[in-house]
């Protein structure tokens, strides 16, 4: 098995390609890292910022550099040292360009004919698949013949041998696809996507043909050796996640193989399926919830009832996801429902949708994993008595056949109605306290206490000690530094309460949810450019689907939601910065601390791109900018002269604990085996959290920092090190054994690592 130390996840695009990602391999062996992590290097939509949009899984991407590119960028890790991860994306293909797509237009040129024809998830008994690309149906008499193409503005679609003779219309009348008005996508699509996205088709890797055909080009990097691990995208939405990850680890026995699965507070990842772990999300729950105070929750739901934000987070979460059945997933819910037998179509449609909207958590596992289904089909029942004999018919029919076709979409879909239900709907409109709004989190549960965070630490180390853990990545609707200011006000909630009505009523977004979201952002990610801000806060509103959204803008609405960062500036920025500068040194501390201690508790630390200084980013494309690699390897270069720097707005103290963390972890991997919490003594011991990883290291950060310094300091408190000699590797201290006073530990930064002599 290979797994990494640590990794660093690199997002690749045109203008950061194979080349790039090479030159900045020396800077991350330096940096201690164990592995380079690459967002997907496949043919994908041409000039997509990301590349989950693959077109071509056969193909490295031309685009980064092409095979020879990628080649070079491997050889360097290898050379190096590193390993290489790369990112897959074995549910769906992009669309949206049938001619970079080989193997959609193959379909759409010879439909139920083709090759690939069962390569996507398409109801073939539906007649022609349906494209939802016109702008409205009258769009067809625009419609012009070039060559062997049916072309509609920018868009060109193949047409079948035989059958280009005659009027565009006449031509498109022949074809196995039918452009329609881009409305009719949520309610009669006949393919199966990637969320509402209508260019993203799902690809049906349940067939052992086609995960072959997807993966071979992948699996040759593997076999070479050139490629290490694997990170797999979006697992949910394939018909069987778990016999995806059983053919994937036969295929490539010796690769650390983690997966995008999402886990709810509690829920575990089914024992049977041999991955290393998930992408780590839940340790970045976990990592930001013993950070909260828990006084600031009270504080921060009268703030939101005052200012007409909903707290009931149930209600909107339902709400929500209701909204997601019935207005966009319609086309779903009516493929499902009509797979449900001896029922009335309504209430078919309105059971398949009431149990999905009932999930607590993204899917279910039948029958690896039971009681999430059980618990649905409960819940749901108790919101819809009326519908009883409709989902006793669900619930048998989905129990007796769990490999059927209708178990299986159900499960995959649900999802869908959970993730554009909760994280791009509900974290929109729930805003009470916007930093627990993140990807596997539960904004309804504030925080966690020390005793909680060392047992789920624990464990993580005895059933999945190489999972990933990570504190931002590409997804994440904030980056680390933003979100660990952000705890800060938990700390002053009644200050930052009566800070946001008055800034309110003087300069204020007239929708509540968002409103509060931005006063919360401003602070958190400042100083922001005004660009920047608005950007973001326009994406948010159009997220929250409540005054406007992708598809309906209000643009009088938004023109006052761009408008608005930059009046916030003119009147109250001095306030605002005045309020940040006076809540940053604890934003700092609890930044240290969370890294000190995803870094070093079990699991395998991902840092992503940029975050090794301060990084204060929003959701993406804010978090997709560009990296100054050459400031970063001045500052290296400098620590290696003995410079030991300031904690101060540059941020190198992060990068010099980041570097001397993983250096660390990657050079002495046995010191990194074990859990144990570490219990301070004394007047502000639940200031501390403190643990050893072996009998020769031991970890100390600080937390509530605000209110450590409220009530005078560390005190009398200390930290029991076992017999020995101790080195601080951060500052190079040498320390002894027995009860150690922390804030001589502590006293230049808020982190210690401690490593027996």
């Amino acid at each position: 098995m290979t797994t990494p130390a640590s990794t660093y996840r690199l997002q690749l695009r045109p203008e950061f390609g194979f080349e790039d990602a090479r030159e900045v391999v020396d800077y991350l062996r330096d940096l201690g890292l164990g592995a380079v992590y690459l967002s997907p290097v496949l043919e994908a939509t041409p000039g997509s910022t990301h590349g989950y949009d693959v077109t071509d899984p056969t193909r490295l991407r031309d685009e980064l550099g092409g095979e020879d590119g990628f080649r070079s960028l491997t050889a360097a890790a290898r050379e190096a040292g590193l390993g290489v991860v790369v990112d897959i994306v074995p549910n769906h293909m992009s669309v949206e360009v049938p001619a970079a797509n080989p193997w959609w237009r193959h379909v759409l040129r010879d439909g139920p004919g083709s090759a690939y024809a069962n390569h996507f998830d398409i109801d073939w008994s539906r007649g022609r698949v349906l494209v939802p690309v016109l702008g409205d149906e009258a769009d067809l008499a625009k419609l012009t013949v070039e060559g062997d193409e049916l072309v509609y503005f920018d868009h060109r679609f193949p047409i079948a041998p035989g059958t280009g003779d005659g009027s565009p219309q006449e031509v498109h009348d022949r074809q196995h696809y039918e452009l329609v008005d881009w409305r009719r996508g949520n309610t009669e699509l006949n393919y199966r996507r990637f969320f509402d996205i209508t260019t993203l088709a799902a690809v049906t890797v349940e067939r052992p043909e086609v995960f072959d055909d997807a993966h071979r080009e992948i699996l040759v990097w593997v076999n070479a050796e050139e490629v290490t691990g694997l990170r797999v995208d979006h697992p949910d939405g394939l018909a069987d996640p778990g016999a995806y990850v059983r053919r994937l680890r036969e295929a490539a026995p010796g690769a650390w193989i983690v997966i995008e699965k999402i886990l709810h507070p509690g829920e575990p990842l089914p024992d049977t399926w041999p991955v290393d772990g998930t992408t780590g999300y839940d340790a970045m729950r976990e990592v930001l919830g013993v950070l909260l105070d828990p006084a600031g929750e009270a504080a921060f739901t009268k703030l939101a009832d005052r200012l007409g934000v909903p707290t009931d987070y149930a209600a909107v979460e339902e709400e929500a996801r209701r909204l997601v059945t019935d207005r966009i997933l319609v086309a779903e819910v009516r493929r499902i429902a009509g797979l449900l037998q001896d029922v009335d179509t309504d209430a078919a449609r309105a059971a398949v949708a009431e149990t999905m909207i009932a999930f607590g958590v993204y899917r279910s596992y039948l029958p690896e994993v039971e009681s999430t289904w059980s618990d649905a089909i409960s819940r749901a029942r108790s919101r819809r008595p009326d519908l009883d004999a409709a989902l006793t018919a669900l619930d048998e029919q989905v129990r007796r056949d769990p490999a059927g076709e209708l178990a299986t979409r159900i499960q995959q879909t649900s999802g869908m109605v959970v993730a554009k239900g909760t994280e791009d709907t509900t974290f929109y409109r729930f805003t009470r306290f916007a930093a627990l709004n993140e990807v596997g989190g539960s904004p309804a549960d504030w925080g966690m206490g020390i005793d909680e965070f060392h047992r789920l630490a624990a464990a993580r180390d005895a059933g999945h000690p190489t999972t990933m853990t990570g504190l931002t990545t590409h997804d994440t609707k904030r980056s680390e530094d933003t979100r660990a200011r952000m705890a800060v006000l938990s700390e002053v909630a009644d200050e930052f309460s009566d800070a946001v009505v008055s800034w309110t009523e003087r300069c204020g977004i007239d929708e509540p949810s968002l409103n509060l979201l931005a006063w919360q952002t401003i602070v958190g990610a400042w100083p922001i450019s005004d660009e920047r801000l608005s950007d973001y806060l326009l994406k948010a509103a159009r997220e929250s689907k409540l005054r406007t959204t992708w598809t309906e803008p209000d643009e009088a609405f938004e023109e006052l939601v761009v408008s608005w960062p930059a009046r916030a500036r003119a009147e109250l920025g001095d306030e605002i910065e005045a309020f940040v500068r006076r809540i940053e040194l604890a934003g700092w501390t609890n930044s240290l601390t969370q890294k000190i201690v995803q870094l070093t508790a079990p699991g395998v630390p991902d840092v992503y791109q940029g975050t090794e200084l301060w990084d204060f980013s929003l959701v993406d494309p804010d978090n997709r900018r560009p990296v100054d690699y050459g400031l970063r390897r001045e500052m290296l270069a400098r620590f290696d002269e003995g410079l030991v720097p300031d904690l101060d707005v540059s941020g190198a103290t992060k990068l010099f604990v980041v570097n001397r963390a993983l250096t660390l972890r990657r050079d002495r991997p046995e010191l990194f085996e074990g859990y144990r919490p570490l219990r301070a003594e004394g007047s502000a011991a639940d200031h501390a959290l403190a643990y050893a990883r072996s009998e020769d290291l031991v970890v100390v950060g600080t937390r509530l920092p605000v209110g450590l310094e409220r009530d005078g300091g560390w005190g009398d408190t200390t930290v029991t090190l076992t017999e020995g000699e101790w080195t601080d590797v951060i500052t190079g201290s040498s320390v002894d054994a027995g009860a150690i006073e922390v804030a001589e530990l502590l006293s230049r930064f808020p982190v210690a690592l401690l490593v027996r002599s």
